[in-house]
């Protein structure tokens, strides 16, 4: 599998393009997942649920499944996060992994940037990020910058980094 990485500051357009690179490339007939990475505890489930009521038990892993989806959620209890690398392996095969977050792992990236933030672009000091798709121009950068907002173009610069 193809792995590629969609990273930024808080609020820097990263879901947005995400789900618009996800329409893109499955509209080009290519499969896609993703993986998002939350620093806040999160929670797929609702309390008062069977499946929660199974977690608060104190159950490792719950399955939940219908005829429509299944949802795999694995409590920690203290162990540590385990790495992308890991988590990866759990994933059935497609044709690219698009990673929302994890800054700091080694896969190449692209920066989300919105000039609103008012921090400076990541890609100065990350060079695992391959270019910056921004909604202003960036002329000081040595990496490709394309707007923000042309899904098209951010996806074709993916699939060609990953050969597909």
């Amino acid at each position: 599998m193809k792995v590629y990485g969609i990273t930024g500051w808080k609020n820097a357009g990263k879901t947005g393009l995400m789900e618009r690179l996800v329409a893109e490339i499955c509209g080009r007939g290519l499969t896609v997942s993703t993986v998002k990475h939350a620093h806040h505890d999160t929670d797929v489930d609702q309390p008062g649920r069977d499946s929660f009521r199974h977690r608060a038990a104190g159950a490792r892993e719950v399955l939940l499944a219908s005829p429509y989806r299944w949802a795999l959620m694995h409590e920690l209890r203290d162990a540590p996060e385990p790495a992308l690398s890991d988590l990866l392996t759990r994933l059935s095969p497609v044709d690219l992994v698009l990673i929302e977050g994890y800054k700091r792992e080694p896969h190449p990236k692209i920066e989300a940037f919105r000039a609103q933030n008012g921090k400076p672009p990541l890609a100065d000091r990350n060079d695992t990020i391959r270019a910056v798709a921004s909604d202003v121009p960036h002329p000081d950068l040595s990496l490709p910058c394309m707007d923000l907002d042309d899904t098209a173009a951010i996806a074709d610069f993916i699939l060609r980094e990953v050969g597909l």
